[in-house]
């Protein structure tokens, strides 16, 4: 539907909707409703695309395939093929990203220069308040109100408190990309989802590298015989792990940085010449003047919810990161799908939904649905089947033979709870299982259908067929 107009002027600093923040929910939203006839603003205090495109996803992906080349050349004679020495040269490498990253802001521009009811304003957005039906929030020096506000701000990168850790210039998810020298001796803080992807880019660029995890193991939300087989190849290229311990200190000096550790065992001092801090991350809701409308983050500052993506005061809503739950891009895009849903649908999408994701070492983890610990605790008699990947003729024949599939299902319907794919193009063959659960298939259709073979797929299907 089109919001009624009032049959005065309209004031050009007065929308139909304000979206906080232009990162992937913000902008398909924003774009659908000026389609339809809405007066929107999106407000944006530095660069389009939030984080994703501009120093995750897209620069990321980018010099992983990089460091996948290069591991390549180093593998060649396997395959027959002599190749002399391969040297990275790390700084076209991340030239090659930033290039990919400028293309893919100026592709968002355009589309946003398309509706012409949709105008792109620059600034730090904040609420002042609100007058009867609209809210007043200032971007920059201009003063806008709005009937309805959306906030996709997302977050930042969690620093933690230890001592010294802010007297050095350290690596974090926001600024990696503009560090063109390659560290000598990498020390990584978190052993989550980013810390061991730039871990096995650094190295395979050169990088020695140590990855610092407070838990007892990496991938602290996967099934244990996943993790280690993740840190297992890891290793296996020589990146370092230190499980179980918690960084108390830092220091810097003319030999580098000095890390105290301290763990069960006692304490050690690691040196670096660079440390990445990826120990999670931060929403930014803390300061957006959401107390002048009422409205209060939670205690770990995400902005709280409905399944509609509405907040508790009403005509605000929140998407991406900063509301919590699951924080993937391909979740803040389809957030923006709940959202046209719910302002100018017909209401019935929600955030009840199946969300998969990935790990984008190498080889890839894809994931979707519950992990094995998850399905057995919550009491029901599952099955599980698994499919080591060099069992199957496509990876030997391609030399991709490391790790598996890992599948779980519901043991009387049949139906998929979960699945772990540990293989080359991980994110991609999860699919296969995602779009079945979507479809709310079982195992067995995916088991009964013929696959092309040789092919990676098969590996899914052989282990759907390991459930019998």
């Amino acid at each position: 539907m089109t919001p009624r107009r009032r049959a005065s002027r309209v004031d050009p600093a007065d929308y139909d909707l304000l979206v906080i923040g232009a990162g992937q929910a913000g902008p398909p939203l924003a774009i659908a409703l000026a389609r339809k006839g809405w007066r929107v603003a999106i407000a944006e205090r530095k660069d389009l695309g939030g984080s994703c495109v501009n120093f995750g996803c897209t620069p990321t992906k980018a010099v992983i395939a990089s460091a996948r080349v290069a591991h390549l050349a180093r593998r060649a004679g396997s395959f027959g093929i002599r190749i002399g020495t391969v040297e990275p040269d790390f700084g076209a490498v991340l030239a090659r990203a930033r290039g990919i990253v400028h293309q893919s802001r100026i592709g968002l521009r355009e589309s946003l220069a398309g509706p012409p009811t949709l105008q792109l304003r620059t600034g730090h957005a904040r609420f002042l308040g609100r007058d009867r039906t609209r809210f007043r929030v200032q971007v920059g020096d201009a003063v806008l109100t709005a009937a309805k506000v959306v906030i996709d701000t997302g977050t930042r990168s969690r620093i933690p408190p230890v001592p010294g850790l802010a007297g050095i210039d350290f690596h974090t998810a926001e600024n990696w990309l503009d560090r063109p020298r390659l560290p000598q001796r990498l020390v990584v803080l978190g052993g989550g989802y980013t810390g061991l992807e730039m871990a096995q880019f650094y190295r395979r660029m050169g990088s020695a590298v140590t990855v610092v995890e407070e838990g007892p193991e990496i991938a602290a939300r996967e099934d244990p015989e996943v993790a280690l087989a993740l840190r297992t190849i890891l290793e296996s290229e020589d990146v370092a792990f230190r499980l179980g311990h918690r960084l108390t200190g830092v220091s810097s000096g003319r030999d580098g940085i000095g890390l105290s550790l301290r763990s069960r065992g006692g304490t050690e001092t690691l040196s670096a010449s660079d440390v990445f801090v990826a120990t999670g991350r931060r929403p930014n809701s803390d300061d957006l003047g959401l107390e002048t409308i009422g409205l209060a983050p939670e205690k770990d500052g995400t902005i709280a919810v409905n399944r509609r993506l509405a907040t508790r005061v009403r005509g605000v809503f929140a998407a991406g990161d900063v509301r919590g739950g699951p924080m993937f891009t391909h979740t803040a895009w389809d957030d923006s799908r709940v959202l046209l849903s719910q302002l100018a649908g017909d209401r019935s999408r929600t955030t009840d939904r199946i969300v998969p994701y990935a790990i984008y070492t190498d080889p890839q983890l894809g994931r979707v649905g519950e992990t094995e610990a998850q399905a057995r605790k919550s009491g029901r008699k599952v099955r599980v089947g698994r499919f080591e990947l060099r069992e199957n003729g496509k990876a030997r024949e391609i030399g991709e033979t490391e790790g598996f599939v890992k599948v779980v299902t519901d043991a009387r319907s049949g139906r998929i709870l979960g699945a772990s794919v540990l293989s080359w193009e991980g994110a991609e063959l999860v699919h296969l299982l995602v779009d079945v659960m979507n479809a709310g298939g079982r195992a067995a259709d995916i088991r009964d259908a013929i696959h092309v073979h040789p092919t990676l797929a098969e590996a899914v299907q052989s282990a759907v067929a390991a459930l019998e």
